[in-house]
């Protein structure tokens, strides 16, 4: 079984899969009098198809344990999907280059407290994996007609650690 390191989560290592949410680094103005700060369009929300609509829900998930064994990630070829932590508790992105054979080796990546991912369209990626404690999450991702899952199961696992 190949081993896969788990990497810190960077605007710089993620752009090829999405973008990092947080604060540090993005563009930002005051509102409502100066007693707010937004920080303003972080991500590019991707909806395909007549019916489709941007939606948000929430998410309660149990911690894994690390090392882990990867045997699946799958894709929404119809929508992004994003992930907003609610807790400070890590969480794992998984997350792999399509090939002309399907995914690629998985990339692993650890998210430091505040920040969230957005997982382009059509993305391989791992399921929602939290660590340390249950996490709460909001998710912004399509809803609509169509089908919006496809999973890729490897011949091999690979143990993330």
């Amino acid at each position: 079984m190949k081993t896969i390191e788990i990497r810190p989560l960077t605007r710089a290592a993620f752009a090829p899969f999405g973008e990092v949410l947080e604060t540090e680094g993005a563009p930002n103005f005051p509102i409502n009098a100066g007693k707010c700060v937004r920080y303003h369009d972080l991500a590019r929300i991707e909806t395909t198809g007549e019916k489709a609509r941007p939606m948000i829900s929430l998410l309660r998930g149990e911690p894994y344990p690390l090392p882990l064994e990867l045997t699946m990630v799958e894709r929404h070829p119809l929508g992004s999907q994003a992930f907003i932590p609610l807790s400070e508790n890590p969480f794992l992105v998984v997350v792999a280059e399509e090939t002309g054979d399907g995914p690629g080796e998985p990339i692993a990546f650890r998210t430091a407290p505040g920040q969230g991912v957005n997982i382009g369209r059509n993305v391989w990626h791992g399921i929602l994996t939290p660590l340390e404690g249950i996490s709460d999450f909001a998710v912004v991702d399509r809803g609509g007609d169509g089908v919006n899952l496809e999973e890729h199961f490897y011949e091999q696992p690979f143990l993330i650690r």
